[in-house]
């Protein structure tokens, strides 16, 4: 059996760390002098060396007691603390980029872009999407299927990069303020619908785009021209079936005419702040949608891309 002394001179630690961590429960005695002195089992050695190992990777007490107590509850305790750590690492990734965007800018522009991010909600760094995700609830039509509704957020919503350029934080930022600005009075969220058709069915449009982008995203990340082909044909069809129409040389005219009149202020920088988080091989559905319709005005007599 140890003295607490002789148990911290085995283990290399003063007397008070042992105290320390006996009071805590993390250093069970295995029993008490005539004299009411502790006194520890020679196991006690190593189980100290593992808590001291333990302490030096930050991890607080109430985790070590859970990983001493479960031999499966060290894993848990390990990835919980990677999670933690890798936020905190992205919280100063975007701090440290959003103090270089301010003192690489002019003091004129110094205010506008303090105003920029310290609008993002409770000061959070990195930024939250859910503002985003509202504007485009209050952007996409009436009724949608859920289902819908889910995939087109999931890839119009873009997240914030884990490790930022200044010029990454200004976009977000500026995308988190066009997202949250009031709407104009006399105004509408929603870019103006097609002409007016009882036949009119948003649903399979949104299907039909969703078919479209998929196929001409290959091309946008090769840095392919807009073409005619498959995708083409798939957006133009999309468009068709949700009027109840049919894909003619007619159709395509009216179509290219009236996507150029439904064309939204608001959302071409929506969707031009996006590109600037984006990926090359990750085109935004944005870039997807000009892609197509640049395909269809090449293919449109009298129309220029």
């Amino acid at each position: 059996m140890l003295s607490i002394g002789e148990l911290a001179e085995h283990a290399g630690v003063t007397v008070k760390t042992v105290r320390f961590y006996s009071d805590r429960g993390l250093l069970p005695e295995a029993a008490r002098s005539t004299g009411g002195h502790r006194r520890y089992g020679p196991e006690a050695v190593e189980r100290l060396r593992l808590i001291r190992s333990l302490r030096a990777l930050d991890l607080p007490v109430t985790d070590i007691d859970r990983a001493l107590d479960r031999e499966d509850a060290l894993d848990d305790v390990i990835a919980g603390q990677l999670e933690e750590l890798g936020s905190r690492l992205a919280a100063l990734r975007w701090r440290q980029a959003a103090l270089r965007l301010l003192r690489d800018c002019t003091p004129e522009e110094r205010a506008d872009r303090l105003r920029l991010i310290g609008a993002f909600p409770g000061g959070a760094v990195p930024p939250g999407t859910a503002a985003l995700a509202r504007y485009w609830r209050r952007v996409l039509p009436l009724r949608l299927p859920a289902r819908q509704v889910s995939w087109i957020i999931d890839a119009a919503v873009p997240q914030p990069p884990a490790d930022p350029t200044p010029a990454q934080v200004l976009a977000f930022a500026r995308l988190h303020a066009l997202a949250t600005a009031p709407c104009p009075p006399g105004h509408d969220w929603r870019p103006p619908p097609p002409e007016r058709d009882p036949e009119y069915r948003p649903s399979v449009l949104y299907d039909g785009l969703g078919e479209a982008y998929q196929l001409a995203a290959p091309a946008l990340r090769a840095g392919r021209s807009p073409h005619e082909g498959e995708a083409l044909d798939c957006f133009v069809s999309a468009y068709a079936h949700a009027h109840g129409a049919r894909d003619t040389p007619t159709f395509r005219r009216r179509l290219s005419l009236r996507l150029d009149r439904s064309a939204h202020p608001v959302m071409e920088r929506y969707w031009q702040l996006a590109g600037e988080l984006a990926t090359p091989q990750d085109p935004t559905l944005g870039a997807a949608q000009e892609w197509l319709r640049a395909a269809l005005d090449a293919g449109v007599p009298g129309r220029r891309v």
